[in-house]
């Protein structure tokens, strides 16, 4: 008797396997977040005793298995001390803070401040803050108070953007990256949050956006004005401002 006459042909897997591959889509439809051994488990509870192997060779094939999102790697971050000299532009902090409304709709806040001068240079306030439009409000505040020297920031994906990167090329300033996972190298914009969210987020319920900008302006005002800063001497930031610049102008006339 020939060889032929004991082999067995093999098996049409797509007609073998259709119980299997008619039950799993089914499983996952309603439970998307379940792995293979979960799926594997409820159809064991509901009957089917089909191999594990068989099982996972068509929950492979059907392209059913989770991938787990890679983390983004960020390049190495050198440590920038604090303690900007008490000059204006020397280096600018950024940060974002975000609230709801009352109906609980999210918004977000932009934030930018001169720490040299502890002067808030303004705060832009709407539900959506794309990078390429952050990048639009520093370009007016430079128009209106000058180019600083350095800009800090954390490690968000706004300011991973290449428009961050593009605009500070531009304007010849120097980037200053925290360290990931350190706010306190970010302490005097993080400090200036605080106080932020205490005298208004906390204190208010926004009926919608147009009453946040007009509180949050008011207060801005008082912030800069008349608010006394211990790092400035006891002052507000505009009248140390001025002084500076009242002594500066003294001191080129001199020379």
């Amino acid at each position: 008797m020939s060889r032929g006459t004991w082999y067995k042909p093999p098996a049409n897997r797509l007609v073998w396997d259709k119980e299997v591959i008619a039950a799993l889509p089914r499983l996952i439809e309603t439970n998307h977040r379940w792995g293979f051994g979960q799926c594997y488990q409820q159809l064991r509870f509901a009957g089917c005793w089909w191999n594990h192997k068989r099982v996972y060779r068509v929950y492979t094939q059907l392209g059913l298995q989770h991938r787990p999102k890679t983390k983004k790697q960020l390049p190495n971050r050198d440590y920038q001390p604090l303690g900007a000299p008490r000059v204006a532009n020397a280096v600018w902090a950024l940060d974002f803070m975000s609230d709801t409304l009352c109906v609980g709709r999210r918004f977000r806040m932009f934030n930018v401040l001169d720490e040299g001068m502890r002067e808030v240079r303004a705060i832009e306030i709407d539900t959506s803050l794309p990078g390429k439009r952050v990048m639009r409000f520093p370009q007016r505040l430079i128009v209106w108070r000058g180019v600083p020297q350095a800009i800090r920031c954390d490690n968000g994906s706004e300011f991973l953007s290449w428009a961050l990167v593009d605009f500070c090329r531009a304007w010849g300033i120097a980037l200053r990256y925290i360290q990931p996972g350190k706010p306190n190298q970010n302490g005097y914009i993080e400090r200036f949050n605080k106080t932020f969210r205490n005298d208004v987020l906390n204190a208010y319920l926004f009926e919608d956006l147009d009453q946040v900008r007009e509180i949050t302006a008011g207060w801005l005002r008082m912030h800069n004005e008349q608010r006394c800063h211990d790092a400035l001497g006891g002052v507000p930031p505009t009248i140390f401002r001025e002084r500076q610049t009242a002594i500066n102008f003294i001191f080129e006339l001199s020379t």
